[in-house]
């Protein structure tokens, strides 16, 4: 596992960063896709939610998923390693403050998610200049664009180096 780990570290980021102060409501990111697969969502849900209807599809046709499901975590963590490689290049990493998530569809061993973002509110800090928050709305989507996930996130948001007391695009007035 030390190697698969390891090889994830190396990923390259895929954007330039962006700061605080290059974000404005409305932006939209759309993510690169991750292929689900039968074998992972068994792993995932024997290491992290063991329950029948991760586990065994003839244990997920007897409730209400009607066959495999990947734990909504499952689909929560794929979710977040799609933001960090290609979705939603924040300087310094992804940094979250809450959220509230919710899962309206299950995710299925042929599903190929990607999650499209929507920067919703965005709020320069009064007493850290050097950082904001902003609200991103996300849906993870298969490849059909059913929403799978749904999630409402606050992220903590640097400011550009030597920008803090500067308007940003979003407000356009210092904080």
């Amino acid at each position: 596992m030390t190697s698969t780990l390891a090889a994830a570290a190396a990923l390259p980021e895929t954007h330039t960063p962006l700061y605080l102060d290059d974000m404005a409501m409305g932006d939209r990111y759309t993510s690169g896709e991750h292929a689900m697969d039968e074998a992972q969502i068994k792993a995932f849900a024997a290491q992290f939610d063991p329950q029948p209807f991760h586990l065994d599809d003839a244990a997920g046709r007897a409730t209400l998923f009607g066959g495999l499901a990947a734990s909504g975590w499952h689909t929560a963590a794929i979710t977040m390693r799609l933001q960090v490689t290609t979705g939603l290049p924040i300087a310094g990493g992804i940094i979250g403050a809450g959220a509230e998530i919710s899962w309206p569809r299950p995710t299925r061993a042929n599903d190929v998610l990607h999650v499209v973002s929507e920067v919703m509110e965005i709020q320069p800090s009064k007493s850290k200049p050097d950082r904001g928050m902003v609200t991103v709305r996300s849906e993870t989507r298969n490849q059909h664009g059913d929403v799978l996930q749904l999630s409402t996130v606050r992220i903590v948001v640097p400011r550009r180096p030597g920008a803090a007391t500067a308007p940003t695009a979003a407000t356009g007035a210092a904080s």
